[in-house]
């Protein structure tokens, strides 16, 4: 699978994330969102941004490589916050999975709350796995 970053000469082109990913050659997988919940579905890290956004991020790793990828195959994130004061770690957090700094497109959204009130952060993505 071919994957590039690209922006319109006449958009805002940022530091932090890319505007757009371009795929070619892969099976594309969409993937729910993933919160901080252990195999069990008990949340983890309660009260713990960092926690909780590693957490989410480890589970959208595993969802992504047990469909046959890694993480590097995701084009698309779209996180929801409860607090967008957190926006600046989640960045952090995020650069320890996508190291190389090549990362996917993405929306970051802020909520009133989650599906369980403990819960602080949620990723869905979507992934082009090369085709083999």
């Amino acid at each position: 699978m071919q994957k590039e970053a690209f922006c319109a000469p006449t958009v805002y082109n940022p530091v932090r994330y890319v505007q757009g990913i371009k795929t070619t050659g892969g099976t594309i997988v969409w993937l729910s969102g993933q919160v901080a919940q252990d195999k069990d579905g008990r949340v983890v890290y309660k009260g713990d941004f960092a926690g909780q956004a590693r957490q989410a991020l480890a589970n959208l790793q595993a969802m992504v490589e047990a469909a046959g990828g890694t993480i590097q195959d995701i084009v698309k994130v779209t996180t929801y916050l409860t607090d967008l004061r957190q926006r600046e770690e989640l960045a952090r957090i995020r650069a320890e999975f996508f190291p190389d700094g090549k990362l996917p497109a993405s929306t970051l959204i802020g909520v009133a709350g989650l599906a369980d009130p403990d819960m602080l952060v949620e990723i869905k993505a979507v992934a082009v796995i090369p085709e083999q």
